[in-house]
């Protein structure tokens, strides 16, 4: 089991020189107090998750949790949903993430369908989901993959499946870009971090966390073919979307029995 006790004090002495930010072990041992302390709203947003798939998934559905890093969004859903609603599948690249990910589930999921996997979500060879999440994910890759990684989950959807995409964000006015930077390091301050915290990890996370706008992430989702993009949550420069993929087109073109077994749903 997790022990959320670890604080992150990562940067917390003055460093020679600041390597670029990744997620290694001693990321993994604090991430917890990390999140907790480093993205504004990230309990409400998992929160939430739970309240969107008991509205909008299939029952018995596949779900991704894409970048999953210590199994959040399962336990989440878990805490939400009974053990036979979904199934779902944590991808992230950090065998230690993963491992730990494991042990948590089976501690606080034992009954629900949580499993984990070690992979690069460019080149998953993915199943058809009722719902995939990617929280604060999308902003690691690199900006040109990442229509073509969107693209991919659009069409692992089911119709009428959903995605969830949490990101930091970057505003386009330069002036609201910088008042809102300010407040998010206020807000870092709020949360024990010092400045020289806030200044060394900011290093570490250039040209490794680069954000896009809220409107190429609408726009992104749009062309990949998502018939409805809502921003449901943001708290400073951190925003959290949801993508809708229609049903109609999958009715236009259903063979009556297959339209029939579709209303079930």
């Amino acid at each position: 089991m997790i022990d959320a006790s670890y604080r992150d004090a990562i940067f917390s002495t003055p460093l020679d020189r600041v390597a670029s930010f990744s997620f290694d072990e001693q990321v993994v041992a604090c991430f917890p107090d990390m999140v907790r302390r480093s993205i504004p709203g990230y309990g409400q947003i998992l929160g939430m998750l739970g309240v969107i798939a008991e509205r909008h998934l299939r029952h018995g559905a596949h779900v991704y949790d894409l970048g999953c890093s210590l199994g959040a969004v399962g336990l989440a859903l878990a805490g939400r949903l009974p053990a036979d609603a979904f199934e779902l599948t944590g991808v992230d690249l950090s065998p230690t993430m993963i491992a730990r990910a494991r042990e948590t589930a089976v501690a606080e999921s034992p009954d629900h369908r949580i499993q984990f996997v070690e992979g690069d979500i460019r080149h998953l060879d993915y199943r058809p989901s009722g719902m995939i999440v990617l929280n604060f994910t999308l902003q690691f890759l690199p900006p040109a993959d990442r229509d073509a990684v969107i693209a991919r989950l659009f069409a692992a959807l089911e119709p009428g499946g959903i995605l969830v995409l949490s990101e930091k964000i970057v505003a386009e006015d330069e002036q609201e870009n910088a008042w809102l930077v300010e407040r998010y390091h206020d807000f870092k301050r709020a949360n024990g971090y010092s400045d020289m915290e806030i200044s060394q990890k900011r290093t570490a996370l250039e040209n490794v966390l680069v954000p896009d706008t809220l409107a190429a992430h609408h726009e992104r989702l749009t062309q990949a073919g998502f018939s409805r993009v809502t921003t449901w949550f943001q708290y400073l420069n951190f925003a959290s979307l949801v993508a809708f993929k229609d049903k109609a087109a999958f009715k236009d073109k259903a063979t009556s029995q297959e339209k029939a077994a579709f209303e079930d749903v």
